[in-house]
Parts: C-alpha cells; structure tokens; sequence
C-alpha cells in the first residue's frame, strides 16, 4: 500500500487516542502495527455476543464463560506493592459472587466504587464451594439509564504475552481501535472498488465494512463487512493473477509446434506400455492446443500419485523434438531427478533420440561433454537437478522446459529458464504429485492454466488402509514377515517434526533395534533413511532399498516425493496422528506401484484428538488425493496444506479458502468478464481496479510484466 494512498491514516499509531510512544513502539514489535491503517487492518478473530445475561442464582459448571449484570457492594485491597489483590462482592439480585484481581489494583481501585453497576464477563471458578471470577472483564453502566454504553458484538483481537502486560490485550486494543474508528471519517477511506461492482453484488462501502468488521451492530451488519472485505481480498488477487497471465501472452510470443511428426507416433504405437486413460489425453489435448497456438504456454498439470504425470510430460517433449526443439526436465533432488533420466532414457533411446543427465555431482570431462553437445543441439532431452539453470548451461534451442514437484522451486529459479531460449521464451509446464484443492490452486496457480490427472490407469490396485494400535504389533510383524516370504519390501516411516527431532531421532532409533529383534540378520536386512545423514549415505541406502538389496527401509519422512520401488507393497507409519492428512497421502504413495496389492498400516495411539480420529478416518475411506486435499483444507486451513508454504501462507488476512470458494469463484469469474471487455484497464470506470492492482504490486505493474 503506498503511504499517499492512505492519507491521514498514514499517520503513527502513537497519535491515537490511548497510545502513545511506549505502547507504539511495542505495537510495532509485537505485531508489526506502525501506522493508523495498520491498526485498521488488525481484524478481529472472533466476536462475543454480550446483549444476553446470566443470573447468578442459574447452576453453571466450573470453567464456564459468563456475564452477569449488577452492582459492586464491597471492596477490599489486600497486601502491600506487588502481592496486593482487589477483592470485591457482586451481585445481580439472585446471588454473589467473588470477583478478583491480582494485576492492575491501583487503576482498579479507581474505577470500581461500593454501589457501581457493572456488567462482569469471564470464566466461573469455584473456590470452597464459592463461586469466583478472576480477573473478569468489567463494563460500566450508564449512570442514567442504567443501560451498557456500548452495544452490538464485542470484537475479540489476539495479543501477546508482553502486549497484556502493558495493558493491550484484547480490551485495549479493542479500547484504541474504537478511539480510531471514532475518528474516522468516510473520506478516509478510499473505495478500491468501481461503483458497478458494489451494486452488482450488492456489496457495502469499503468504510462502512471497516466501521462493521470492528464493531458490528449486529450479525447482519457483521455478515455485510466480512463479505465486502473477503470479496476484495479475493477479487483483488485474481485481477491480479488474470491480468499478469493476459498480459504476458500479449506480451510473449510463444513457439509454434505446427506438426505432430515422427517421433511423437513412433512412441505412441510402440513404446507405450498401456493404453492413456481419458485423463491423459484430455491434457495431452490441451498441451497440443497451447504449444501450437502461437502463444507461450504456462501449464500446471496435477494428478494423484500413480496417474501417469511423466508418460504425459515424455509425449511434450516429443512434440517439442519433432518440431526442431530441445527440452529439459527439472526435478528437485537427484535421486528424483535420476529416476526420471533411468526410465525415459531408454524410451527416447528406443526411437533414436538421445536424452542425457546433468546435476552438481556431474563434472569434469563428462560435464563438459554434455554441455557441448547440448550447445550443438546433439542431446534432444537435459534432465538434471537445479544446475540445469546455472548460467554455463546453454541449449542451442530450447522449446519446452518441464519443472516437476514445482512448489520445490522458486520463481525466480524457474525464470532462469525463460532465458536459455533466445528472445521467445520456451514453452513451460509444470507438474506436481501433491493433489491441490480447486479452490487453493485458483489462489496459489491463479496466473497458470491448471490440467487435472484424476483417472488412475487401468488394472492399478488401490492400496489397503488401516489402523492398528501398538498392542498388535506382534501381529503387525507376523505380517511384514509374510510379505516379505512372499518378495516383498517394506516401509517403516516415524516422524520428524523439527521442533523436537532430537527426540524423534531417538523414536525412530528405538524402533529400528526393536525391528533388528524380530527381523533378525541374516535374514533379514534392515536400513536407515533421515535427514540428519550425510546425502551420500542417504542416497545410498535408498539405492539399496531401490535395488532390492534390504527387505525393510526405516525412515523419517525424507522419502522423497517420487521415488519409485515397485517392489515396495507394505508402508507402516508410526504416530500416524503426528501427520497431515496430504503428508499420510504422499507417503502412503511409495507403496502400491506394483501389480501386487499394497498396504498402508497406521499406528497410533490409543488418546486422539477429534481432529486426529477424523484424519485417520479420511484415510481407510479413500485413495482419491484430490478427496484428501478438500479434507485437508478444511482441517488445517492453506498455509498447512503440505507444498504450500512457500506461498508465503498466502497473506490472506479475511477470507478462508475451505469456507469462502464460492466467493473465489465469483471473484474469478467477474475478474476474468472485466478483463475480456477491457484488458488493459483503461476504461475510465476501471481505473480504480488498474490502481487496485498496481497498489498490490507495490509499483507499476504494467511495466514489469514478465
């Protein structure tokens, strides 16, 4: 937001009624609060209804949130400087009660007099068959009319430790933002949205919805502010992705791949191994329709673990070669990376083409080999891990570059790609294993064309889910021990949440003696995955599992998306209550890439939260990802989503993306109208929309398109 567009609200908090220097400069800290729009942007997180009472006399339980209304009939102050307490009697005509404080007793003492009538709020304790309240919020009455001077819904706002302590918990910030708002007028607010839209969706002012949101009258006015609010916060996002994607096609020229030829045919006839689904050729339709369109295309392609991701992306890169260009694969580790380079090699190989690998452990002669023969244009595929980027890496023509696993990257690393190509950019796609809800890919890939893969191909057993206790584990391992007569590998995943990995490393080296016991050498061979090991010992232990050299891989969850042991048929994951939802999916897609039937068994304990109980439940209901996604979303909320946080949690301050999808959907759908009709905004009626996005963008986004 630039400061000028803000006017008197640019102005330091400090300056409002109930501040000052001491309680700015630790608003600033606390929570990043500097200037007066700042503080209006403070949106409460919930409100309480404080126009029905209790009477003192109703039997309540301990613990219970109430509010009475009545007078104070004594007061006493115990104890000297710090260890005095404000003590005083209450009642509401049908009882007393005790009311206590042990903080703020000399500003207490003031305003709580013998014979005031208060409205009291807070949580019962009863203390020797006494009922008290500690610390309750106190509200005094009009002294005419007996009645509360402030009325409606009371905003609750969250603070912290050292913000209570100086007097801004929620009834103080609550107490600075009504001094603010007080003093606010109309013209202090500019309206970010044109006066069609408003009447079109009958939408309220924008300082009718700040007035609203912090103290609403009542529910319905309530519910008017936060549609308003989440309607902008929405709308203003996708004019922003919409508008960045139009323009960058006008911008862009892309490169023409006119022909189906060759090469693309000769592996449809002979290589591939099954039939494609209708999935597959629906976004084979549409890579076609993009690549030979004349405009550069920028494609998400998603699907569930199993959907066949990469047998699309193989057919993209024939399109590209049989029209006289190059393309790359981009993975985020190297063992991802060499498992696509092992698997599509041979394919392009098979019809003549010659596809090569490129990472950080690639040197000397070979690298150099490789880099020369890309520059000729003798290598047809590059695929590698992030040092395909590295300036030194030049193609001598480059029309496709594919980014898998595409949130392990940033944008700035996958714009380096744009300009191995000349002056017209290649082609890009992008893929992902990580089911994304519809709602949270609008919001994170809004400047993309989204392709679904949501058909497994035909003949793949959905894998079995189960729950199980720690007591079963004897038959737990009777079980692993028949899979593995039977060839068979198998998966044992604990946690490692960082916060406490000291204690899950020593979790997970208990769990692999307790295995060595029943899974004893040689028999059995048993090895260990985590993150705190060396990478090349960790890459070697999963080439062993990989290659079938140990029957059972005891790991944390650095398995990396991707990785493909067909064999593997069994994942047992301990504390699975400790995981997401689209974490328990993502791992339980290591196994059931086979043709045997798969199991994913989940330990836990017997004690689980609601949340936790629900999860576990998802998972033994489905195998649809995209089913999990939804789920997931509405239990954790975007930011937890896994692959997700590097969206910066999406800085979305009113609206929830699990709650509010159809207001997306209109935001979208009217942003997408507006833009058709006028695309670079110049209509005089939308240059409050060309100024909204410009504002969002931090400077004129017009000129950096790109």
């Amino acid at each position: 937001m630039h400061i000028s567009e803000i006017g008197r609200l640019a102005n330091s908090i400090t300056y409002v009624k109930g501040v000052g220097p001491a309680k700015s400069e630790l608003l600033e800290k606390e929570k990043g609060i500097v200037n007066q729009w700042d503080m209006l942007m403070e949106f409460p997180f919930r409100y309480i209804d404080r126009r029905s009472f209790n009477l003192i006399q109703e039997p309540v339980e301990e613990g219970q949130i109430v509010q009475y209304k009545g007078k104070i009939l004594n007061v006493i102050v115990q104890g000297e400087s710090r260890k005095r307490r404000l003590t005083a009697e209450f009642t509401d005509g049908t009882g007393t009660i005790t009311l206590i404080w042990f903080q703020g007793v000399s500003r207490l003492e003031k305003l709580i007099r013998n014979g005031e009538r208060i409205i009291v709020f807070g949580r019962l304790s009863i203390y020797n068959r006494k009922r008290t309240i500690a610390h309750p919020e106190i509200e005094i009455l009009d002294d005419q009319s007996g009645e509360r001077k402030s009325k409606g819904l009371q905003p609750v706002y969250s603070s912290t430790e050292k913000l209570n302590s100086k007097g801004l918990d929620t009834k103080g910030i609550r107490r600075i933002t009504y001094n603010l708002i007080a003093d606010l007028r109309e013209h202090d607010v500019y309206e970010s949205l044109p006066n069609y839209l408003l009447q079109k969706l009958k939408l309220i002012s924008r300082y009718k919805a700040f007035k609203w949101i912090h103290f609403p009258p009542d529910h319905a006015e309530l519910k008017q502010a936060q549609t308003r609010l989440i309607f902008e916060e929405l709308f203003t996002l996708q004019l922003q992705m919409l508008f960045r994607m139009k323009s960058r096609k006008a911008k862009f020229k892309g490169l023409s791949f006119e022909k189906v030829g060759n090469y693309f045919l000769q592996f449809y006839n002979q290589e591939l191994p099954f039939e494609l689904t209708g999935a597959q050729k629906k976004v084979l339709r549409e890579i076609r329709a993009d690549t030979k369109s004349g405009v550069q295309m920028n494609r998400l392609v998603q699907g569930d673990v199993g959907s066949g991701k990469t047998i699309v992306a193989v057919m993209a890169i024939l399109l590209a070669i049989d029209n006289g260009y190059q393309a790359c694969l981009m993975a985020p580790t190297e063992i991802l990376a060499t498992q696509h380079y092992l698997k599509i090699e041979q394919q392009l190989k098979n019809i003549g083409l010659k596809a090569a690998y490129l990472s950080g452990s690639v040197k000397g002669k070979k690298r150099k080999l490789i880099l020369e023969e890309l520059e000729r244009g003798e290598i047809h595929l590059l695929i590698g891990t992030h040092a395909i980027i590295e300036e030194w890496v030049k193609f001598k023509s480059l029309g496709l570059s594919i980014t898998d696993e595409q949130h392990r990257f940033g944008v700035e690393q996958r714009a380096k790609l744009w300009k191995k190509s000349g002056d017209t950019p290649p082609h890009v796609m992008v893929m992902t294993a990580t089911p994304i809800p519809r709602t949270l890919a609008m919001t994170l890939y809004g400047d993309l064309d989204i392709s679904v893969i949501d058909e497994l191909p035909p003949g793949r057993k959905a894998v079995k889910t189960t729950t199980t206790y720690d007591k079963y584990r004897g038959r737990l391992n009777q079980f692993l021990k028949s899979e593995i007569a039977k060839g068979r590998q198998i998966y044992v995943v604990y946690p490692l949440i960082e916060e406490s990995s000291k204690l899950d490393l020593a979790n997970l080296q208990e769990g692999y003696e307790r295995l060595l016991e029943q899974f004893p050498r040689p028999d059995y061979q048993i090895g260990v995955v985590h993150g705190k090991m060396k990478p090349e010992d960790k890459e070697m232990e999963m080439q062993k599992f990989a290659q079938g050299r140990t029957n059972i891989l005891v790991s944390t969850t650095v398995i990396e998306v991707g990785v493909n042991v067909p064999n593997a048929s069994v994942m047992v994951i301990e504390n699975a209550e400790r995981f997401g939802l689209s974490q328990l999916h993502q791992l339980r897609g290591r196994v059931g890439r086979g043709a045997e039937q798969s199991h994913c068994i989940l330990l836990t304990g017997y004690k689980l939260t609601k949340v936790a109980r629900k999860r576990m439940e998802i998972m033994c209901s489905t195998n649809n990802g995209f089913v999990i996604a939804e789920e997931d979303l509405k239990l954790r909320g975007p930011g937890e989503i896994e692959g997700t946080k590097q969206s910066g949690d999406l800085n979305l301050r009113m609206a929830n993306l699990a709650r509010d999808g159809h207001i997306l959907k209109t935001a979208r759908d009217l942003a997408r109208a507006i833009l058709d009709k006028d695309p670079e905004l110049q209509h005089p009626e939308n240059l409050l929309l060309r100024k909204l996005i410009e504002r969002q963008s931090g400077n004129n986004l017009l000129n950096r398109i790109g």
